[in-house]
Order: structure tokens, then sequence, then C-alpha cells
């Protein structure tokens, strides 16, 4: 993903991100938990795109996929067709995150004002100019040349009706993982999330769960 980000998208890009801000750079790189982010660092004048482990072992699964922007922006947007893989999730997540390097390059990101028109523009163009299919096809290929298989069957998610049935109030549930896992009982079921009471260092707190990150205790 980062070689893709890189050689794709940056290369074409760069001469003019570095016209609207002289001297900028790009840093990439992957980090160990789920936060996947752009951010600029005006003293170095370096973005950098950072693209969490977690992130996209989460995107492996339609479960776990489901409740990312990427998602929601893939079928409602209609991007890759509208069909939701985990090669066209990860694609995207590339062209996500350069939409908002590009975004900021056009002092159109502000506080409060992450997601706006102007950052769509800049995703839409990605898609219109075909860099986000170029990208698509490097991933596919450069994992096929490593070994990696990144699928490129659209998912089938869980009808959310069907899911919610499976819960009912007083169920014990658990969600997260690893050190992140907590456990509770559910308090309230919603349209598509239950509320779950979790006690934690002798604190009462409450989450809204989407159901499909919520299993039952081992």
């Amino acid at each position: 993903m980062c070689q893709a980000t890189r050689h794709i998208l940056w290369t074409p890009a760069e001469a003019r991100v570095r016209e609207q801000n002289r001297g900028a750079g790009l840093a990439l790189r992957v980090g160990s938990g789920q936060a996947t982010y752009h951010r600029y660092d005006p003293a170095r004048k370096q973005h950098l795109i950072n693209y969490g482990a977690r992130m996209i072992a989460a995107k492996q699964q339609p479960e776990t996929a489901q409740g990312w922007l990427s998602t929601r922006e893939i079928r409602g947007r209609g991007y890759f067709g509208g069909e939701v893989s985990v090669l066209n999730l990860l694609s995207h997540t590339c062209c996500h995150e350069f939409a908002h390097l590009l975004q900021y390059s056009a002092g159109q990101r502000h506080y409060g004002s992450v997601h706006n028109r102007h950052f769509y523009s800049a995703l839409d163009g990605l898609y219109s100019s075909g860099a986000a299919i170029a990208t698509r096809q490097y991933l596919e290929e450069t994992a096929g040349k490593t070994g990696v298989e990144l699928s490129s069957t659209p998912f089938e998610f869980p009808n959310p009706v069907r899911a919610l049935q499976q819960w009912q109030i007083g169920d014990a549930v658990c969600f997260g993982e690893g050190r992140h896992e907590k456990r509770g009982q559910v308090v309230r079921v919603n349209r598509k999330t239950c509320t779950v009471a979790v006690t934690l260092n002798a604190r009462g707190l409450r989450y809204r769960v989407p159901v499909s990150l919520l299993r039952s205790p081992d």
C-alpha cells in the first residue's frame, strides 16, 4: 500500500503539491495498530500517511469490514462499481488517505470539516482520472508477485435485521480483540447496534457496539 501510494498516486501529483507548498515531501509507514490517517508536519514540510496493520486485518472479512467509512464510500458513491472486496477496500484506502493529502495541500482541510465537499472532490478525481484503478492494479500485481492473496471477490454482508435478532437484553457478549477485548451485558437493542454495559475498574460504562462486532464469550 505504501509503494502504491508513492508510485501511483504521489509521483504524478508531486509537482502540483510542491507548487502549493514548496519543498513538501511524503513519508509512508505501516503502524501496528488500527489507526490509519494523513498528517502534515509544517516544521519538516512533510506529509505522513500511516496505514494501520489492524485496519488491514479488519478489512479481510465482511463482518469486520462493514463498519469502516471506506466500505460505506465504495457502496454509497459507487467506487469500483460499488463492489466491496479486500482488494477494492485496500485500494480505496490508499486513495482515501491520499485525497486528504490533496485536500490539505489545497488549503481545504479545516478543524471540524474533514470529510467535506473539497475532500470528496479530490477523491472523486482520483477515480475519474484512472488513478484509483491504477492503484488497484498495482496492488493486485505486486501482491501476486510476493505470494500475498488480495481477494477481488465481492463481500456478502450479513443481514442487519437478522444479526440483531440473535441478541436480546440480558445476553452476555464480548467485543474487541486481545488486550482491547471487553465483556459485558446487552442492555438495549438499537436499530443497528446493541448497547452493552461493561464494568471496568469498578466503573460502569456503556458502549454502542455494531452487531457485527459482538460475539458470545468463550
